[in-house]
């Protein structure tokens, strides 16, 4: 019997601002430049996509500022996040 592995909302924080060619290696989710330096990608996904986003960050050489999770029924707040 096969299990579906649940999705959650991921939140992935990186330090600095992403070119229009590296910002399609995440097409599919949601990206948001700061001001203050950051970039936010965000989106529902499984640990084996969340994982792919991860190497995708890490291939890019950028740094890593967090991770957070989300149920899908508690999307992140946009509060405080502007761009």
């Amino acid at each position: 019997m096969e299990t579906q592995e649940p999705l959650f909302i991921y939140q992935i924080r990186i330090k600095g601002h992403l070119d229009e060619h590296r910002l399609r290696w995440f097409e599919g989710l949601i990206v948001s430049q700061k001001q203050n330096g950051e970039t936010v990608i965000s989106g529902e996904m499984d640990q084996a996509a969340l994982h792919g986003v991860l190497n995708r960050i890490r291939d890019l050489g950028v740094e890593l500022i967090s991770v957070q999770r989300f149920d899908s029924k508690d999307e992140p707040s946009q509060k405080g996040n502007s761009q």
